[in-house]
């Protein structure tokens, strides 16, 4: 998974000054074979803090009660304990690699710290590992509480807010409310989250969603609950945020099937109906940072980075074609 072009220019953007920041997401073809990490520099930032659905899951819905999980083989054989982790690759994903740039250990899932140490333990044990990050992401989460609701149990956008509220809070009894703020202020918040608002709700019309939301409508539904949320991480102290546009969802083979693609072409309604999505989210992003001049939010554009993969399969691996087969 070389995804190194993409980990350079998010830390050079947190690194260098402020104003409003954009980046081009060349997603990657397949996943390879990784050694056991070098010994880790000081780190760029304090801690990393991850929000998301399945492109960024470690583990959360391992403890839950659902269908997409990804706790069994083939899942993590290439991964570096050569074990399922929850992660949905056979290797590393993309906040394992930002995490290794920033010069952090792998971020733990938020439910696995709780577990571990009970939600009501306020000691500087039990905070150790989450002083470096936590990642709250869910399979078949989204934007809306209820989209992926038939695989079962998940952490939709909401709560994972909210169990980022609950950790402030945790930390702050730990450290006080002054260092955790600071904390928060330098540390990089990661969210990827939003295709299953579309994979598996509206464009399965679950409720009758299409009659009561244009395509452009249910746009500004998602992008204005996603701003609220943001505005909620920016309430505590959050500052630094990257912000991942959606893929292009049109091209999953789910939906050639479903639409009857003959040539493998993607389908254009879904895809621009994603394109929307993106602007929107991007222009709302933009807007933020006007509002709030000290905040600095990274939209990056994981969609035109797909279409080249998808276009230029050579180019990225034997196994390319096969690269968005799966989405949780």
């Amino acid at each position: 998974m070389a995804v190194a072009p993409l980990l350079t220019l998010l830390l050079l953007l947190f690194l260098s000054g402020s104003g409003p920041r954009r980046c081009s997401a060349a997603a990657t073809a397949n996943s390879t074979s990784s050694p056991s990490p070098p010994p880790r520099p000081a780190p760029l930032v304090p801690a990393l803090f991850v929000i998301g659905d399945s492109t960024a899951d470690v583990g959360t819905n391992n403890y839950l009660g659902t269908l997409a999980r990804a706790d069994r083989e083939p899942y993590g054989r290439d991964f570096d304990t050569h074990r399922p982790t929850g992660r949905f690759s056979n290797g590393r994903i993309p906040v394992d690699y930002i995490a290794e740039r920033l010069g952090l250990p792998f971020v733990p899932p938020y439910l696995e710290q709780n577990m571990r140490t009970g939600a009501a333990d306020v000691g500087l044990t039990s905070i150790d590992g989450m002083i470096q990050g936590v990642n709250y992401a869910s399979a078949a989460a989204g934007i809306i509480s209820s989209s992926g609701s038939e695989l079962g149990m998940h952490v939709s956008l909401t709560q994972q807010v909210q169990q980022v509220e609950d950790t402030y809070e945790q930390l702050s009894l730990a450290l006080g409310e002054a260092a955790v703020a600071n904390l928060f202020r330098r540390s990089v918040f990661f969210v990827s989250i939003g295709s299953n608002d579309f994979i598996h709700y509206y464009l399965r019309n679950v409720s009758g969603v299409q009659m009561r939301y244009l395509p452009w409508e249910f746009n500004q539904l998602l992008v204005s609950t996603m701003r609220q949320e943001i505005k909620n991480l920016y309430d505590i102290n959050v500052r630094k945020v990257i912000l991942m546009g959606l893929p292009p969802v049109g091209c999953a083979p789910h939906f050639l099937e479903e639409y009857g693609s003959q040539t493998g072409e993607c389908i254009d309604y879904i895809n621009n109906v994603v394109i929307e999505f993106n602007y929107a989210l991007r222009h709302m992003s933009s807007e933020f940072i006007s509002q709030h001049p000290d905040s600095m939010i990274s939209y990056c554009d994981t969609f035109e980075g797909s279409v080249d993969i998808l276009n230029n399969r050579e180019h990225y691996g034997e196994q390319s074609n096969r690269w968005f087969c799966h989405h949780h």
